[in-house]
């Protein structure tokens, strides 16, 4: 590591003055900008699935459903009736945490958006409805508990959620498999860039690291000089990256919250989240330097 910080300090190799610093700087920020949009985007989505796993998995709702058309007054007692039957089976259960009966306020709110302020639903032949918070890890056999709210409430229904929530659950999880091949494609990508770059420089300061095997330098020494200066070509286009992605990410997280209906709504970046984010310079000068003191070691040992 002291060799590493000499061979900064001497500079035998005139590398600061290469024409592809500017290409390499410029190479990594753009990486480093799709690396860290593309990874807010993984570590949202993770998010939200986290989310829908302990939120909606986590409940489900009985609705019951008025059969009696000819006499409404009798056929909201009936409702009510089995509604307090089911809820009255739902409390004694041991894997419920919580049973919510919606009451006509509740229920008002949520057809607002559809029906509008002015209809008063108490004109209509509304269904009622229970929301039921099961407990972290609950076991339910629902086909089980279906039949035991059947028997005793014949115009109930149970919705677990499960169907649909599986089906955005694997379109969320296809999307983060293909973002995480996106980064993937990224490292490649400016590895690759940094691989070719790296040999073209050799090339250029061929007659300077003849002359220095020459001197008693060895392959590790010129290999240092390249990685250290490669990591603070790396290191200056990760903060050029993240400085323009941070703002880029808030932009789209702020269009996200615009879009209503809660899903979306879930996907958030934690605090440890950001660190990594932020901390992604760090990163981008270690793979360049990696990247760089191997080519410079593969290389030479083929040149030399």
């Amino acid at each position: 590591m002291l060799q590493g910080f000499r061979s900064l300090r001497h500079r035998e190799l005139p590398l600061s003055k290469d024409s592809s610093n500017l290409f390499l700087k410029i190479m990594i920020s753009i990486a480093v900008f799709l690396f860290a949009v593309t990874l807010s985007g993984v570590l949202s989505v993770n998010s939200m699935l986290v989310n829908w796993n302990y939120s909606i998995l986590g409940s489900l709702t009985v609705q019951i459903v008025p059969f009696n058309d000819a006499d409404r007054q009798k056929a909201l007692e009936e409702t009510l009736e089995q509604q307090q039957k089911v809820v009255a089976l739902l409390e004694a259960m041991p894997e419920v945490e919580r049973v919510v009966p919606l009451n006509d306020e509740q229920l008002q709110k949520l057809l607002n958006p559809w029906l509008g302020d002015d209809v008063n639903i108490a004109d209509l032949p509304m269904p009622r409805l229970v929301d039921v918070k099961l407990k972290k890890g609950a076991d339910v056999d629902y086909d089980l508990l279906t039949e035991k709210i059947a028997n005793i409430a014949p115009q109930a229904s149970l919705d677990n959620h499960k169907l649909w929530l599986n089906k955005l659950i694997n379109l969320a999880s296809g999307l983060k498999m293909l973002a995480l091949s996106v980064l993937l494609l990224v490292v490649g990508v400016t590895s690759g860039a940094i691989f070719y770059t790296t040999q073209t420089s050799l090339g250029l300061h061929k007659d300077v690291i003849e002359i220095l095997h020459l001197m008693g330098a060895k392959d590790t020494y010129v290999a240092q000089q390249y990685a250290f200066r490669t990591a603070w070509l790396g290191f200056v286009g990760g903060v050029i990256g993240v400085c323009v992605a941070v703002p880029a990410i808030l932009l789209i997280a702020r269009m996200a919250q615009q879009i209503e209906g809660g899903i979306i709504n879930e996907m958030s970046l934690s605090p440890r989240s950001w660190l990594v984010i932020i901390s992604l310079p760090l990163f981008s000068a270690l793979i360049a330097m990696q990247t760089a003191y191997y080519t410079v070691k593969h290389t030479l040992e083929r040149m030399m």
